[in-house]
């Protein structure tokens, strides 16, 4: 990290308030050399501790840098790796507590945009957006209000970006575990006056847990994924070689490896119809958290309404 980016971190910070001018330097200074260290990181967030009314810009800012840094910092690019999550945790919560909606959005758009991230940092946000549900209070930066008694629409879509999020527990897909928080913030907040939109979301969600199809590898794991990266990037002769040797000697194999389709593997469509399948045990599941609160509500009738539908049993 220059000096100069420290102090113009310091000097931006010293006052409580950071204007356009000052974020526009931090960003000149921050990408000089096309990449944000972990000291500018940690510079940034001391920063944005010291900030009483963070500007539309600095938080921007903020999130765009931090974002980069814990996806991007180390390759492969996209991917968090352990150590990685374990600092912004510690980071964020120095204080025992993610202290700022903008730190929220950052966890947010980290599941939301990263290829894959430990399930540390998975379960973490989980937590912390369901426990920001549950208690959060004022402006919530993708706009909206955060409320302790009941479910805003705001906070339905800050839901929906992370259980939908690429890096979430189920790429693209709903969890066992995000369907259960669903439960429980639907229990929470029964007679309260919630967003429509968080009873789509309940139903679409827990309902794309019980039918929804998730390739088991939609995403390629960050250890691979470097595995890969340093094998493209091995452009020595004998490397193609050997490659061109292997598919003229053993075809058929080299086809398995490489993932040509065979007649043994199920097809897309098998896989998608087998998923959609409403197994016993799901039936179990699903009972058990409808018993929960004692009562069959408005929710649970929806979803099940939903599901009946899409078995083909209404």
């Amino acid at each position: 990290m220059t000096m100069h980016f420290a102090d113009l971190a310091r000097t931006a910070a010293s006052d409580g308030t950071i204007g356009d001018a000052e974020v526009q330097a931090l960003r000149a200074a921050g990408w000089a050399d096309g990449r944000i260290c972990r000291a500018e990181a940690e510079a940034i967030l001391a920063a944005n501790a010291a900030i009483a009314d963070p500007s539309p810009a600095w938080s921007d800012f903020f999130v765009e840098a931090l974002r980069n840094f814990v996806l991007n910092g180390t390759p492969p690019c996209g991917y968090a790796s352990a150590e990685e999550a374990a600092w912004l945790i510690a980071m964020v919560s120095a204080d025992g507590r993610v202290s700022s909606l903008t730190e929220l959005e950052l966890l947010v758009q980290i599941i939301e945009g990263g290829l894959g991230v430990p399930h540390s940092l998975k379960h973490y946000v989980l937590g912390v957006v369901e426990a920001e549900v549950l208690t959060g209070t004022g402006p919530l930066r993708c706009g909206g209000e955060l409320s302790a008694t009941h479910v805003t629409e705001a906070e339905a879509r800050l839901i929906r970006r992370v259980i939908f999020g690429s890096a979430s527990d189920r790429p693209a897909a709903v969890s066992r575990s995000e369907a259960e928080m669903l439960f429980r913030l639907k229990d929470a907040t029964l007679h309260q006056a919630n967003a429509p939109e968080f009873e789509r979301l309940f139903v679409q969600g827990v309902g794309n847990y019980l039918l929804g199809y998730a390739s088991a590898s939609a995403h390629v794991s960050r250890e691979r994924m470097l595995e890969l990266e340093a094998f493209v990037a091995d452009n020595r002769p004998q490397v193609g070689r050997f490659m061109g040797a292997m598919a003229k000697a053993a075809p058929s194999a080299f086809g398995v490896i490489f993932g040509r389709k065979t007649d043994a593997l199920p097809s897309r469509a098998a896989q998608v119809a087998e998923a959609a399948e409403f197994t016993a045990v799901e039936r179990d599941w699903l009972d058990a958290m409808m018993a929960a609160n004692g009562e069959v509500d408005a929710y649970d009738r929806a979803l099940l309404a939903f599901l009946a539908e899409e078995t083909g049993e209404a």
